[in-house]
């Protein structure tokens, strides 16, 4: 052997040549396909603003890199027009993101390939200790445990929290819900965490809300939304987040949408923030739980009682009747002071908020609309519930996804 190159032949050296001048646009192609706004390489064409030359090499390179898959036989949909075109989808067997979401109730972590496709789960624990340390640590060797198990590739991970995190420096500020300490350098401990496993790739944390919102923008009930507000309740009270442009408008430092301390009824019960009447404490499961005149048991979550209880008992309940249209009209409230502020072309709601718009959503509307001026202007604004089951685990995953969004060369090769 003399180490000599083989020849290249013209085809291959054109190939080159194009991917040259398309590479920067291969991490725009992914984020096509990764969302789902490019199933075909014409679509992919089209919206690159390239040649079918150009956006055919950068499907080939991002293919290579092991991230999606082209058709390699290309059939015509029926009653179409036209040569047809590769489909393009991402790689079922290709890198995944560690998601880990930590929560009153529990912590749970997943591996989710792009596409927001959830791999595997690990089962969740039910109990959260007072040291974050040691509940990061247990949720991130429980990922290493899945990545070992399914033998992927790691590009990163993600985190999500029930508190604002405060940017730059990743702090856990208000973890209400949590035993957690004011301040707690979620941030830097779970990266510590990710790398102490073996772990590849950045380390990333967030709030839960905002992650949520991330995930249904992308592949969810937000697709197509240019300002979309998302509204939710999980185990405990209530967050929001606002996707603008396609981008979380996190505020100066990390901490904007805290619409959970929004007063929807100033002679209602105390908040943790030391107002009465918050959304917080008015429109989440244990405030719906006692509207219904039932005591929280410790057998299952909070979220998942009233869930239940709602989905079995309403409208045939008239305690459980009355509970919904309680917490729809204070939800209403709040979402009518956002509507005035932010004026979003969608609303999505999350959690127990998404079990009460499928239960009820012409109230709902009519709630918002007439306390709203431009929901009575224009019609209304559009009230969705939010279509993945684990949002969060999925936002996550989109924050260790984005380097590779951003540069998929620089962050795999």
């Amino acid at each position: 052997m003399t180490g000599k190159a083989a020849p290249r032949t013209s085809g291959e050296g054109n190939t080159r040549t194009r991917l040259d001048r398309g590479r920067g646009a291969l991490g725009p192609a992914l984020e096509l396909v990764h969302t789902g706004r490019a199933p075909t390489r014409a679509v992919l064409t089209s919206e690159l603003g390239v040649t079918r030359a150009t956006a055919g090499a950068v499907a080939a390179e991002l293919e290579a890199l092991g991230l999606i898959r082209v058709d390699a036989h290309p059939g015509a949909a029926a009653g179409a027009q036209g040569r047809p075109s590769h489909r393009l989808e991402v790689a079922e067997d290709g890198p995944v993101a560690l998601a880990a979401q930590v929560h009153a109730d529990g912590f749970r972590a997943a591996l989710v390939g792009l596409g927001g496709r959830i791999v595997a789960t690990a089962p969740g624990c039910e109990t959260v200790d007072a040291d974050p340390a040691k509940v990061l640590r247990s949720v991130v060797e429980a990922g290493a445990g899945l990545l070992h198990e399914t033998g992927r590739r790691c590009v990163g991970a993600g985190l999500a929290v029930p508190s604002a995190v405060a940017e730059p420096e990743g702090l856990a500020l208000n973890p209400l819900h949590l035993a957690w300490p004011v301040g707690a350098p979620v941030r830097k401990i779970f990266a510590e965490c990710v790398r102490a496993a073996g772990i590849t790739g950045s380390a990333f944390a967030a709030n839960d809300v905002n992650l949520a919102a991330l995930a249904e923008h992308r592949h969810g009930a937000g697709r197509g939304s240019r300002d979309l507000l998302c509204v939710a309740t999980g185990h405990r009270g209530v967050g929001g987040a606002l996707v603008l442009d396609g981008r979380l408008h996190t505020g100066s430092s990390g901490l904007a949408l805290e619409v959970g301390h929004l007063t929807v009824n100033p002679e209602g019960r105390p908040c943790h923030c030391g107002s009465r009447g918050c959304l917080d404490v008015e429109a989440d499961p244990l405030a719906f739980l006692q509207e219904a005149g039932r005591d929280a048991g410790p057998e299952v979550s909070q979220l998942q009682q009233a869930d239940d209880l709602i989905r079995t008992g309403y409208p045939a309940d008239p305690a459980v009747r009355t509970a919904v249209e309680v917490l729809i009209d204070r939800l209403g409230l709040g979402l009518a002071g956002l509507v005035n502020i932010l004026n979003p072309d969608r609303i999505i709601l999350g959690g127990l908020h998404r079990t009460l718009v499928e239960a009820d959503p012409e109230r709902l509307r009519a709630v918002v609309a007439d306390r709203s001026l431009w929901g009575r202007s224009s019609g209304g604004v559009p009230i969705l519930p939010c279509t993945l089951d684990h949002n969060s685990l999925v936002g996550a995953a989109e924050l260790a996804w984005q380097p590779v969004l951003d540069d998929p060369l620089a962050a795999l090769v």
